[in-house]
């Protein structure tokens, strides 16, 4: 057996060693950055805190949460990742299913492909796009942040491909019990294509999530930050005039501890979502129905 010779455990042992040094590397930061979140002024502004709190303290989640601006960020983030998901994975989910047809019952759609394709390789550019923004009112309002990136061609692509390897004979039995094209698509296409969905749907929800560019670009008035913004403006830019807390917060506790769990608190929804959407990643691509 392969599995047994020496090369493929010494294969098998230097993977393992590898995931885990990985797998540290990327914990190892989120550890610090939640033990500096709970540690005391005096031991953060001297660089003392290392992967365990020292002085041990909440003040920074207190006067964190009780920022206005922080909290209005997290609410614009939240109306902004669900709507902007549940938009953007409707459209896609309609696209890819009238793309995946043949030509013979989807004419010129080699055409509809190359023309969304062309958008992935040229835009307009970014002072077209912020023109157009204005004219059509939508500055500092919430569809700016969802409507422009709206249709994802490269999550088209990828779902269209997935619904052209679902077997043809469920679907032609779809028809010859009388359902239409919608009906096929909810009862057929989605149920054994959730694997990819929720896939698409997390890449979604963390690039919705984590974006800031446009919400710097297109808000002019601070209170309309998403979260992405906010932390950007206070940990990259240093904009504490508009966006952080008071001064008079900040005389017992550190701007570095404040930060640290604006940073964490932040990051905390995705952390709790991935665990949940992670499990279809391992599932097979059709569950519960006849493969070809």
């Amino acid at each position: 057996m392969y599995h047994k010779t020496k090369p493929y455990r010494i294969f098998t042992v230097f993977n393992y060693i590898l995931m885990i040094a990985v797998s540290i590397m990327c914990v190892v930061p989120l550890i610090h950055v939640l033990a500096v979140s709970f540690s005391g002024k005096s031991a953060a502004n001297a660089n003392l805190v290392g992967l365990w709190p020292v002085d041990f303290t909440v003040d920074a989640y207190t006067k964190t949460v009780a920022n206005e601006n922080f909290t209005r960020s997290i609410w614009v983030t939240l109306q902004r990742t669900v709507l902007g998901t549940a938009f953007s994975m409707g459209i896609v989910i309609l696209a890819a299913y009238a793309l995946s047809k043949e030509n013979a019952r989807f004419r010129r759609r080699n055409l509809y492909i190359w023309l969304l394709v062309f958008t992935m390789l040229f835009s307009g550019g970014l002072v077209p796009m912020y023109i157009l923004i204005q004219k059509l009112h939508l500055m500092n309002s919430l569809w700016v942040l969802i409507l422009p990136g709206a249709v994802s061609v490269w999550n088209i692509i990828l779902l269209l491909n997935f619904f052209r390897a679902v077997p043809k004979e469920m679907e032609e039995a779809a028809f010859i019990d009388g359902a239409g094209h919608f009906r096929t698509l909810f009862s057929v296409y989605l149920p054994v294509s959730m694997p990819a969905i929720a896939t698409l749907s997390l890449f979604t929800i963390v690039g919705h999530w984590n974006s800031w560019f446009d919400g710097l670009l297109y808000m002019t008035d601070h209170r309309n930050y998403p979260l992405a913004t906010f932390l950007q403006s206070v940990i990259v830019q240093q904009d504490f005039s508009k966006v952080t807390v008071r001064p008079e917060d900040l005389e017992n506790i550190s701007q570095r501890t404040v930060k640290a769990a604006q940073i964490f608190i932040g990051m905390a929804p995705i952390l709790i979502v991935y665990p949940f959407l992670q499990r279809f990643f391992v599932k097979g691509i059709v569950l519960g129905a006849v493969k070809e």
